[in-house]
């Protein structure tokens, strides 16, 4: 072995590792390869009295390896002089060691995803606390009611948003239309695809889908908005000099967003109920004619008005979610991403399990 940097003694009960010449960056590859070949037995003696001259770079490779050996026993420093002491405290100060985090058990996700789950669920409830304090708020004094702010987000969630949900709603109607003619024809039903189409639409699926889009669009856009702000310290100046952020940017997207929602789902169902009309004359041969005078027969008015029921209910969960997303973004644009990402998802599910507890309702009370 090469003598200039490291000699090793191996005996009995320990090893006794010299280390000599120049600890410096230039000789530092030698020195790790030295280093690596070493067959050391548990107990070492590491003797430092020969080392004429050393660096940062010398004094890291020491640190490295003296980490690597203690890992498999006790390593004794001898020899050391009191400008090695002093590099090696503040090196190891300011050098954290990268540790590969161990992989978890099955059982300590399920736990650790078990335990956000909950902690999402008290943030929320304090969330909705702080909520229902200013809504009361709101009411006993109306004045405090942000008109023009209230307008301009039922623009931008409400007029902006005609377009992509008349093109869904459309389109989703037409395939309705389309996959139920070809069953109904087998059975020479061709006239039942109005009760089809007009009575889902109405009840489940046009304020569904609108739900769904208004959740994509405008409980994102809430998130990013609200986000945004807490970035910049912008919630924090508010509540410095003595606003409420719930009453200035939370009660306005949400009395916006329930506003606008069932105006939406109104369109939706014309839009949906339209693409239907379409399918069927293009599919079945039934006329628009023939098709409207069939749905002023089925289509009751309460199918509306249980499916228009539902808007406000989704109009506030969406609000809701995307405005408490906002306020749990942290100081990154990481979380911001991961937050408006939260929104969708949480948003979503919420329309669906909300849809569905209303489904189950009105079927208990033959609705």
């Amino acid at each position: 072995m090469d003598k200039e940097f490291i000699t090793y003694r191996n005996d009995q009960q320990q090893s006794v590792l010299s280390a000599r010449g120049e600890w410096t960056l230039r000789s530092l590859n030698k020195i790790r390869e030295q280093l690596n070949r070493l067959d050391v037995n548990k107990n070492i003696v590491w003797d430092l009295s020969e080392v004429k001259d050393f660096d940062s770079s010398g004094v890291l490779l020491f640190i490295e390896f003296y980490e690597k050996f203690k890992k498999n026993g006790t390593v004794e420093i001898r020899g050391y002089s009191k400008n090695q002491k002093e590099m090696y405290e503040l090196l190891k100060e300011s050098t954290a060691e990268t540790y590969l985090p161990e992989k978890e058990g099955f059982l300590a996700e399920v736990g650790k995803n078990a335990f956000e789950v909950i902690k999402d669920i008290k943030d929320f409830v304090t969330f909705l606390g702080e909520l229902v304090s200013s809504f009361f708020h709101t009411l006993l004094n109306p004045k405090t009611i942000r008109m023009k702010e209230m307008i301009y987000h039922i623009h931008q969630s409400g007029f902006n948003a005609l377009v992509i949900i008349g093109l869904t709603s459309f389109l989703v109607g037409m395939v309705i239309a389309y996959q139920g003619s070809v069953q109904l024809a087998k059975f020479g039903a061709d006239m039942f695809i109005v009760d089809t189409v007009g009575i889902s639409i109405v009840r489940e699926l046009g304020p569904m889908i609108t739900a769904i889009v208004i959740a994509g669009r405008s409980g994102s856009a809430y998130t990013a908005e609200i986000g945004a702000m807490k970035i910049t310290e912008e919630i924090a100046a508010m509540r410095t000099m003595g606003f409420d952020p719930y009453n200035f940017l939370v009660l306005p997207r949400i009395f916006a967003l329930m506003i606008a929602l069932p105006l939406l789902i109104f369109f939706s169902d014309l839009m949906g109920i339209f693409g239907g009309m379409v399918a069927s004359d293009m599919q079945l041969g039934i006329t628009f004619t023939q098709f409207t005078d069939r749905l002023y027969e089925v289509l009751e008015v309460k199918h509306y008005v249980l499916g228009m029921i539902k808007g406000p209910v989704f109009a506030f969960v969406i609000a809701a979610i995307g405005c408490f997303r906002g306020f749990q973004v942290s100081d990154n644009t990481e979380s911001l991403g991961l937050h408006t990402t939260a929104s969708v998802v949480n948003s979503i599910f919420l329309v669906i399990a909300f849809d569905a507890l209303f489904s189950v309702i009105y079927t208990e009370f033959n609705l």
